[in-house]
């Protein structure tokens, strides 16, 4: 039984921004991608270095820092992971070299922990008939995120080049780090478990066969924030091509479609405690498979690419949402380690989504994108049918 009291609304609220902010800083990159390869003059399939890397290095940071959230307070490592965060994002903005920049991309993705350590001290101060709408809560908070780094990032470029955006991104990190001590709870003792770091970081992998499901939920993930990334990047580039030619402003604008996930995910989460997560995530498969499947034959016009985006956009989150409802109704003391393994499968994806997606498209444009995306799509939903299957 968790020692913290019941979150308020108005904390569920204020950790959601939270997780906006920490979470915004790896999606900048997305519609100012271009920009940032002609500044350097390297090709787009260097440039997928940056996103890949920062990914994996995610995954990485994931899974030697993540499990310390089963050992030391939830609050202090947020903190401290916060501060990294910041760092790395002033390298960015001051790098005067790819490789300076590359570097500080990839510390930030080592660094980016808060976004994962929020949901787990959440989980022990929600009840359990509340956990998938304060799990959805929350994963509005990464939407809303990705949405205005997404955004934000493709206007403020358009007029005061790629730089501005990291200035803007490091003052906003300052002050979510100098606000987590207030916002997180004071009185928070450090988790029950006194096992040293290393018999911690290798407890996580006998949780992977006493859990097994928990590998097929990260594979599910894996695949979904793969063609996210993927599709993101790639349709940057395909939207300022001379085929299309648009501005990084435009490329703003249409992420701004993620907007209609910060209202329907919280709904879906709900759904999804109604008819259980396993139901509910393979029916979001589905949907998305259509909306996949569509981008090709609707992707040389904006009017008609508003459709399959929408579509992804509108049940993808809630891939993640009832991923996490797969375990996150488990034994309190294991949810970090848990998570762990979770979020390191799915940043691995995210690391070959990155990739995949900037390297395919300079080799075979907007029809080789769309293939490898409707191929991860159809996996998913594949494997997605079977944790349904295997969970009855």
């Amino acid at each position: 039984m968790s020692n913290l009291a019941r979150l308020t609304r108005a904390q569920e609220f204020s950790l959601s921004i939270a997780v906006a902010v920490v979470t915004a800083n790896a999606y900048y990159i997305h519609p100012i991608i271009g920009e940032v390869a002609d500044h350097f003059g390297v090709s787009h399939a260097q440039i997928g270095l940056v996103p890949a890397l920062n990914q994996l290095a995610l995954a990485v940071g994931i899974f030697l820092l993540l499990p310390l959230g089963d050992r030391i307070s939830n609050r202090r490592l947020t903190i401290v992971f916060a501060c990294g965060q910041t760092a790395s994002l002033a390298v960015m903005t001051l790098a005067g070299s790819f490789a300076l920049f590359v570097a500080g991309s990839t510390l930030l993705g080592f660094f980016t922990i808060a976004p994962y350590l929020l949901p787990a001290y959440a989980s022990k101060r929600v009840a359990p008939d509340r956990l998938g709408q304060v799990m959805a809560l929350l994963t509005a908070g990464v939407i809303l995120g990705i949405l205005v780094a997404r955004v934000g990032a493709g206007v403020l470029a358009e007029y005061g080049g790629w730089r501005s955006v990291y200035w803007v991104a490091t003052t906003l990190m300052l002050l979510v780090t100098l606000a987590l001590p207030r916002l997180m709870e004071v009185g928070e003792r450090s988790a029950a478990t006194r096992e040293s770091y290393f018999a911690l970081l290798q407890s996580v992998f006998p949780l992977i066969t006493r859990h097994r499901e928990i590998l097929l939920s990260g594979a599910i993930q894996a695949l979904n924030f793969a063609q996210f990334i993927a599709l993101w990047l790639a349709l940057a580039l395909h939207l300022t091509s001379p085929e299309l030619g648009y501005g990084t402003d435009m490329v703003g604008y249409l992420a701004g479609i993620a907007a209609i996930s910060i209202f329907s995910t919280p709904r879906l989460g709900s759904w999804a405690d109604r008819v259980g997560a396993r139901k509910a995530r393979l029916v979001f498969a589905a949907i998305q498979l259509v909306g996949i499947l569509l981008l090709y034959p609707l992707g040389f016009a904006l009017a008609t690419l508003l459709i399959p985006l929408v579509l992804a956009n509108l049940v993808g989150p809630g891939i993640d949402v009832t991923g996490r409802m797969t375990f996150l109704t488990l034994e309190p003391d294991l949810r970090t380690r848990l998570t762990t393994i979770y979020i390191v499968l799915m940043f691995l994806g995210g690391g070959i989504g990155s990739f995949a997606g900037t390297a395919i498209y300079d080799a075979a444009g907007w029809a080789g994108t769309c293939g490898l995306l409707a191929v991860f799509s159809m996996a998913l939903c594949g494997l997605s049918f079977l944790a349904m299957r295997l969970g009855r």
